[in-house]
Order: structure tokens, then C-alpha cells, then sequence
């Protein structure tokens, strides 16, 4: 996702229970300079009348013009072929150090990486799925319960402690443990190897600025295209099963753990580095004795980032063949098996939850200082206490099997109960449900999408780059111009104003409807923190969770896919309109009382202005997330540019995935631009920047 606003999302766990921030002075609201603010309100006619005059051309000349009105065939580049071809060499015709000792393939580096990754994901899936032998199985479930709480304990207290054990309990009871732990398995192999990368990563970032600058596109790019995309190269060089899963959670997870380290590393104090100068460290000495502690809160923020991220590719790794509750839930939502995919559902957010309040309590704990002089067992009870449960609890496992695995006899389904409530509303509620549907797909959505199709590609463009050049000058237009430009150039630009359409009719709703929720939400602290409880547990929901209550309602439509990019955007707008309009310095909003303001004066002309900026970054947010449903949502059925991805996966096709998710990643990118360019204005209009 992108830069500013990803950064800020991941430093505002913290701040989502923040009263209001006190404030130094109460002058620097509009300290923009009157002749500057006389100029740009006497520019913005001319502005309206460039932008009505590029629409009336682009009319006039689409009855004349047929290149206007389509992108000529014979324009388009080839990228695709070009992409194909290139990995054609790569994977039959590259050869290096040809003709000596040191000759290779690319496909030997390809392999011998899957093979070094294959042996802690063959060890982690030993112990706590397959077993070792017939003498050594997989850990009892009630064993990894037990574990789970003293974790718990030690991290959290009682109320971590019970968390950890009635999860994984309830994983046992619910008869979803095999595939729980195949899951759990790639998931504890995964988030080290995330997090080793983006700490190495986010340290060249902090220490290298022409480092920063390279990977700083290739970091928006990976962050804004569906992991769909990318899925496809990587079975190619990689083949699939739970390895290549691995790698493709991987590329998808590093960006924004990565960034996280760097902006923490960055926001260390001078002072305490150049005391750490002062006392005789060492560049090594300074980054791991000094900066590295300092820095240790957003740190663990960012291995929070990185358990949240590789969660939330469980089910996509599994269109490549990774095992667990991935791929059960994928073959139940194929077969409509509803109950069983929310129950499997329900399976990966319990898992969710407990990694992330424990890494979340792991980044608040406070380190605690031991008496060197006492025993090792003392110095280290909880060790002493899981050794011990070890022991204990494997022992009383080979007593009474239901210890090990739970049969059927005594483990607990709910599957059956939703689906006679899916029958139920299906029976009494289809009407209702269907009319509704009808109404909004064929009187809102297909004359939305209708009229999208049918704006000419050449005023497209020319609107985007007019608003670039309004909100950060020529640099904003020409970037985000030709960003728009690329669908047309590569043959996608139907495919890309459907994407468009879908993202924003989404994005239109999620935007209302979470800028009304955090309002309402931001008026108490209290109601704020209840807000924010709610915004975290909803964003442990893997992405594909959403598809299931749209798709029991109002089956196979565009008006499933919007809903459920609805329900899986709409927390971060919630989350930025509460932090922004809480961060309003109190001396302003009582200044504001003291003059005479009524409540609703007082948030139209002062609260909502100041707390802009924030609230574009939900809006920011709300796009990313949106674009990076399109793919998810193509497997229901829609036509668009995730369609296309969705095609080129099933037939390997990585020219064609590329650059659709691209399209995708450019639109993402695009908008970003645009948005923060205005945040930029904004801020410096209201002497904030």
C-alpha cells in the first residue's frame, strides 16, 4: 500500500485510543499568506473551464475521431509477449558462467532456494501437524493449548493467558485442528523470514538514501498490486505448494514491514545517537546497542505488520498450493459449502487474533531485569513451567487419546445451523433480497458502470493530469497522467474503467459510511476506544472472510463484489476520521467555543478542517484496500481487470497477469499521488506543514 499512508497506519495501533493532543498555540491555523490564499481561489475558475473545456473537445472529437474514442489496436505495446518471452529465456534459455565450473541455470538458483526453505517449513509442520514417526507424533493439541497460555502469561497476564488457551481449544472442539496446524506451521516459518528480510531491508532504508530511493517504487508497486499478480510468475519459477506460497507471502508481506523498521529507525532522537557517538560506539555498535533499543516499540509494530500480512495471504497462497485452513476454505466457498467455509473462516481469525495481541502485548511489554546471582530455573520460571507442561501433558496424551485429536464423536460443527439460516433467508427473504439487488444492479450500478465505459480514454487522461497540475503542479500531473495512460497503452483500458466503476462505487459508500461512523465514534473517548476494539478485530478478517455473507444474500453479482470490498474497506476510514478528529488540539476547539460557536459550527469550520488531512488518509486507505479486493472479488464472477488476472492464473499466462495487476497497482499509485498532494496543500494552507 502506499508510503505515507501505510506508515501511518501502522504507528496508529497505538494512537487509536488517543484523547485530545494538547496543542502549543492556537495561531498556526491559518497563517497561509492572504495575497496566496487571494491567488488560488482566483485561479480555481480557470480550472473548471480547462476542465469543461477538455470535456466538450473529448465529445466534439469522439463522433470524428475514431482514436479518440478507442485506443487503436495498432498503438498498443506488446508488453505482454515481451513479458512472456523474457521469462521463456529465463526459465528454458539462461545460462551463466556458460562453458565453466561455475555454469547455472536460473531454475538451479530457483530450486536450491525451495529446497533450503523446505527444511524449517518440513520441521515446523512435524511438530505440530504430521509428526516426526509413528513414535514421535505432533504435539496434542492440549499440549499447544497449555503452551499457548503460559506464552500468554508471560506476555500478557491472565486475560492473554486465557486468550491463547480458549483459541486453540476452540480449534480442537471445532474440529478444524489439522488444517489449523498446517497453517500454524507455514505461518511461524513465514513471519521470521518476512521479518529478517524487512529489518534487513529497513535498515538500508534508514542508513542508505539512494537504497531508499531504488526500492521505494518497486515497494508502491508490490504494495498496490493484487498478490494475484504475481502469483502466476512464481509458479512458474518456483512450481507450487507450500514453499512458493511461502515466497509469494513473502513479496507481499517485506514492503510494509520494511518501511515500518525504517521509519522507526529514522525516528530515533539525535541526541540519544549522538550521545551513543560520544561514548566511542562504532556504526555496528551504534545501530544494535543504541538505535536498534530505541527504536524497539515501532519495531514490533512492524513484526505485528508482518503476522497481519502473511495472514492475510493464507487463502490466496492456497490458489498455489498451500495447505490448511486456506485451501479447505477455498474448495468450500467453490462448492457453496457455506457453514463449513465460515467455520474454517472463523478458523483463521482465531488464529489471527491470538498472533496479534500476543506480538501487540510482546511490543508493550517492559523488559524485566533478573538477579544474575540466582539459579538458572529461578531466573527463568516460565520455562521451567512449559518444560514441565511438556512433559506432563505428552505423557497424559498417550493416556487418553481425545488429548491428541478430538474425534468426531465429541468435537462440536456448526456448519449445519448456517445452512438452514442461509435456507431460511433464502426461503423467506428472497424477495426482499432479490428486489433490492435487482433495483441497485439495475438502476444505479450498470448505468454507473455504463457511463465509466464510455468516457473517451483521451479525456480521461487529460482530467487526471489538469487535476495533478491543480493539486502539486507539473511533477503530479505528468506522473499520474502517464500512470493512467498505461491501461490504454497495454490494451486493458475497458477492463481497467470497470475496475474503476467497481473500486469507485465501493469506494463512494465506504467513504460515507465510515466518515459517519468515526464521527459519531470520535464525540467520547470512550465510544472512541469501543470504535477502535472494533476496527481491530474486523482487520484480523482474512480478506476472503468477506465474500461469504455477500454471496449467501445476493449470490454471483457485481453487487456481491462491491458489498464485500464495502465490509472489507470500510474499517480504515472508520480508524482515520476518529484519529484525526480526536488530534484536534483542545486551546483551538475551546478558543472556537469561547467566540460563540455552536457544536455543529464548531465542527464544520474548525474540527473537520484540521482533522482533512487525516481523514484523506482514510480515504487513501480505503482506495488500496478496495483495488487490492478486485482480484479476490473477480472469483465471484466479475469483469474486470482481476478477471484478467484471475484468466492469466488459471492458464500461467505472466505477461497477461503483469501487467493487469499493474493497471491495478498504477490506478492505486495514481491516486495516492493525487491524494497526498492534497494532504500537502491542505496541511500547508492550515499552517500544519
Amino acid at each position: 500500500m502506499s508510503h505515507t499512508a501505510t506508515l501511518t497506519d501502522n504507528a496508529g495501533n497505538a494512537a487509536d485510543h488517543i484523547e485530545r493532543r494538547p496543542a502549543v498555540t492556537t495561531t498556526g491555523v491559518a497563517t497561509q499568506p492572504v495575497n496566496e490564499r487571494i491567488r488560488t481561489v482566483s485561479n480555481r475558475p480557470l480550472y473548471w473551464i480547462a476542465a469543461i473545456a477538455i470535456i466538450v473537445l473529448g465529445q466534439f472529437a469522439v463522433s470524428r475521431l475514431d482514436w479518440v474514442a478507442r485506443y487503436p489496436s495498432e498503438w498498443i505495446l506488446p508488453l505482454k509477449d515481451w513479458i512472456d518471452s523474457f521469462f521463456e529465456w529465463l526459465v528454458y534459455g539462461a545460462r551463466f558462467f556458460e562453458g565453466t565450473a561455475l555454469e547455472f541455470k536460473p531454475r538451479d538458483v530457483t530450486r536450491g532456494l525451495s529446497g533450503l526453505l523446505a527444511y524449517p517449513l518440513a520441521f515446523s509442520d512435524s511438530l505440530f501437524f504430521s509428526g516426526f514417526s509413528k513414535q514421535v507424533p505432533a504435539l496434542p493439541w492440549i499440549t499447544v493449548a497449555g503452551l499457548a497460555a503460559l506464552l500468554g502469561h508471560w506476555l500478557g497476564g491472565w486475560r492473554s493467558a486465557l486468550l491463547g488457551a480458549a483459541s486453540f481449544t476452540y480449534l480442537a472442539l471445532f474440529g478444524v485442528w489439522k488444517p489449523s496446524m498446517q497453517t500454524f506451521a507455514l505461518v511461524l516459518v513465514t513471519v521470521p523470514l518476512v521479518f529478517l528480510i524487512g529489518l534487513v531491508a529497513g535498515i538500508l532504508m534508514s542508513k542508505s538514501p539512494r537504497f531508499r530511493s531504488t526500492v521505494t517504487p518497486l515497494f508502491d508497486i508490490l504494495q498496490s498490486m493484487p498478490p494475484f499478480a504475481y502469483l502466476v510468475p512464481i509458479v512458474v519459477l518456483y512450481g507450487v505448494g507450500d514453499v512458493p506460497a511461502m515466497i509469494a507471502t513473502a513479496l507481499f508481506a517485506v514492503p510494509p514491514v520494511a518501511r515500518c523498521i525504517a521509519l522507526g529507525l529514522d525516528s530515533v532522537r539525535h541526541g540519544v545517537l549522538e550521545a551513543g557517538r560520544m561514548m566511542g560506539c562504532t556504526r555496528w555498535q551504534l545501530l544494535w546497542r543504541v538505535q536498534m533499543p530505541a527504536a524497539r516499540s515501532v519495531l514490533l509494530v512492524g513484526l505485528n505488520q508482518g503476522i497481519m500480512q502473511t495472514l492475510a495471504m493464507i487463502v490466496l497462497a492456497a490458489l498455489i498450493g498451500a495447505s490448511g485452513l486456506g485451501s479447505q476454505l477455498l474448495t468450500s466457498l467453490q462448492s457453496l459449502r457455506l457453514g463449513e467455509a465460515l467455520e474454517q473462516g472463523i478458523a483463521i481469525v482465531v488464529i489471527a487474533v491470538v498472533l496479534d495481541r500476543f506480538s501487540r502485548a510482546y511490543a508493550l511489554k517492559q523488559p524485566v531485569y533478573t538477579d544474575p546471582n540466582l539459579g538458572w530455573g529461578r531466573r527463568h520460571p516460565y520455562l521451567v513451567l512449559a518444560f514441565a507442561f511438556l512433559v506432563v501433558s505428552i505423557l497424559l496424551a498417550r493416556i487418553v487419546p481425545d488429548l491428541v485429536l478430538l474425534t468426531d464423536k465429541h468435537s462440536i460443527t456448526t456448519a449445519p445451523y448456517w445452512n438452514a439460516g442461509i435456507d431460511w433467508i433464502n426461503v423467506h427473504l428472497y424477495e426482499s433480497v432479490q428486489a433490492f439487488r435487482n433495483f441497485t444492479l439495475l438502476q444505479i450500478l450498470i448505468p454507473t458502470r455504463n457511463f465509466f465505459q464510455a468516457i473517451p480514454w483521451v479525456t480521461f487522461v487529460a482530467l487526471i493530469a489538469l487535476l495533478g497540475y491543480r493539486l502539486g503542479g507539473w511533477s503530479v500531473a505528468l506522473t499520474a497522467g502517464l500512470l493512467i495512460l498505461f491501461p490504454a497503452v497495454t490494451g486493458l483500458w475497458h477492463e481497467t474503467m470497470t475496475t474503476l466503476y467497481m473500486i469507485g462505487s465501493a469506494a463512494v459508500v465506504c467513504i460515507s459510511v465510515g466518515f459517519v461512523i468515526g464521527l459519531i465514534a470520535s464525540r467520547t473517548a470512550g465510544w472512541s476506544r469501543v470504535a477502535a476494539g472494533v476496527c481491530d478485530f474486523f482487520q484480523t478478517f482474512p480478506s476472503f472472510i468477506y465474500l461469504i455473507p455477500v454471496v449467501m444474500l445476493f449470490k454471483v453479482s457485481d453487487l456481491s463484489a462491491i458489498i464485500a470490498v464495502l465490509l472489507f474497506a470500510v474499517v480504515p476510514m472508520i480508524r482515520y476520521t476518529i484519529l484525526g478528529l480526536r488530534g484536534v488540539p483542545t486551546p483551538i476547539i475551546e478558543a472556537a467555543t469561547q467566540q460563540g460557536a455552536t457544536r455543529l459550527q464548531r465542527l464544520v469550520k474548525v474540527e473537520l478542517p484540521i482533522a482533512l488531512p487525516e481523514i484523506m488518509l482514510g480515504v487513501n486507505q480505503v482506495i488500496f484496500m478496495a483495488l487490492f479486493m478486485v482480484a479476490i472479488t473477480a472469483l465471484i464472477g466479475t469483469q474486470d481487470l482481476g478477471s484478467e488476472i484471475n484468466a492469466a492464473r488459471s492458464g500461467n499466462e505472466i505477461g497477461k497477469a503483469l501487467i493487469a495487476g499493474l493497471c491495478i497497482a498504477f490506478l492505486g499509485i495514481a491516486a495516492d499521488r493525487l491524494i497526498g498532494a492534497w494532504v500537502k496543500r491542505k496541511k500547508k494552507a492550515l499552517g500544519l506543514a
